[in-house]
Formats: structure tokens, sequence, C-alpha cells
């Protein structure tokens, strides 16, 4: 099963109803031992830093051809922690539902959590939060890939994400 890293990061340029835009860096090693790298960069606008992190998830995840045992690898606490604190398996489990008691209130964009869900079911996938930027160049990539993204203009809103 080929190993597969992926960095990814988003920019909402610091305002949430301003242009927002996300970036993946995917680097795997090739059957001869070559390293490669495939680079993917997106945006659309009006929409939040949260949302665009895991859609540079989901851009990484549907770029891959095949099953693959995937390291992504994420400076967002919140998807890290999504994953491997498994609140998405209790989100499911109470109807995207989070919180408890009098707290309780829906899970923000349910549908990009089950498009991320159905991008990961054909692999391996483990979750590490790259705190900060920190001199790791693949991760600064992306974050010029998604500050490309989000300054990209005339891009349209993600359907139904608003």
């Amino acid at each position: 099963m080929t190993e597969v890293t992926i960095y990814t990061d988003g920019s909402a340029r610091g305002n949430p109803d301003g242009p927002g835009g996300y970036g993946a860096v995917l680097l795997y090693t090739d059957k001869t031992g070559k390293v490669h790298t495939k680079e993917l960069s997106g945006g659309f606008s009006r929409t939040t830093n949260n949302r665009m992190e895991l859609m540079g998830a989901i851009a990484g995840l549907e770029a891959l051809t095949r099953p693959c045992r995937v390291r992504l690898c994420s400076d967002s606490q919140y998807l890290v922690r999504a994953f491997n604190d498994h609140w998405v398996d209790s989100w499911q489990k109470h109807g995207w539902m989070r919180g408890s008691g009098s707290r309780k209130e829906p899970v923000k964009n349910p549908e990009l959590w089950k498009r991320l869900l159905a991008a990961m079911a054909p692999h391996e996938v483990t979750f590490v939060w790259v705190k900060g930027h920190a001199g790791n160049f693949y991760n600064e990539r992306c974050d010029t890939l998604a500050t490309t993204a989000a300054d990209q203009p005339g891009l349209p809103p993600d359907p139904g994400m608003r």
C-alpha cells in the first residue's frame, strides 16, 4: 500500500465573510524510491478557516486515485482532534449534534464532515497536528497555497456551504 503524507492548510484571510482558500501538498514515494509532491490549491468566498481546513483535507484525499496509507498533517487542532479524540464518531452517533443536555447544538458543516468521511473511506488515515509552521517546508507551502487560493478573484461560493 502506497504511503502518502498530506499537508493541508486553510486561510479565511482573517475575515469569516471574506475570501477563503485552501491548499494541500501530497508527498509520496513511488515504486522506484523517488519522492514526488503534488500541490493542490482551490478556493471559494464567504467562509471560515475551519471550513478551509476541511476543504484542504478533502482535496488532498480526493486527489488519491487508489487506496493509500495516509498521514494527514494539519495545523488545525480542531480538525485533528475531531478524529483523534473521536468527536466525529460522537457527532454521528448523536445525529450530527454536539454538546450535552441543554447545551446541545447542531454540528457546523455536517455536509463537509460527511464528504471528508467519504474521502477517507478507502484509505488508512491518521491525523497529525503540526503546531505552527516552525520551518516545516510543506506546511509553509500549504499556507502559501491557501493564501494564493484566497486571493483568487471571482471564485464562486462553494455550493451549499453558506
